[in-house]
C-alpha cells in the first residue's frame, strides 16, 4: 500500500522510510478505531464547531464614483484602466 501511494504522489522513499510510514499508519488507523467506541448516536451532524449561522451581510449592490482612489493604488495607469506589464506573447 505504501509502495502504491508513493506511486500515486510521485514521491520514492527508502526502507527505513516506509518502514516509519507504516508505523505512522498503523497510529492513525489506531485512533480512528478508537473514535469508533464512543458513542455519538445522540449528537448531531456539525458543519461548524460554532453555531453561526449566514454571518455575511446581504450583497447590496450600490453605485461607486470614487475611481481617484481605486486608481490611485496602481502603478500605472490609463484612465479609466490600470497599466499592467505584457504577460501573453505570441
Amino acid at each position: 500500500m505504501i509502495a502504491k501511494l508513493a506511486k500515486l504522489s510521485r514521491l520514492s522513499f527508502s526502507g527505513d522510510e516506509k518502514e516509519a510510514i507504516k508505523a505512522d499508519l498503523h497510529l492513525m488507523i489506531g485512533f480512528i478505531d478508537k473514535l469508533h467506541e464512543v458513542d455519538t448516536s445522540r449528537v448531531e451532524p456539525l458543519l461548524h464547531i460554532i453555531p453561526q449561522h449566514n454571518i455575511y451581510g446581504d450583497d447590496v449592490v450600490e453605485p461607486f464614483s470614487d475611481s481617484a482612489t481605486v486608481f490611485g493604488n496602481g502603478a500605472e495607469q490609463d484612465t479609466p484602466f490600470f497599466k499592467v506589464p505584457k504577460v501573453i506573447t505570441k
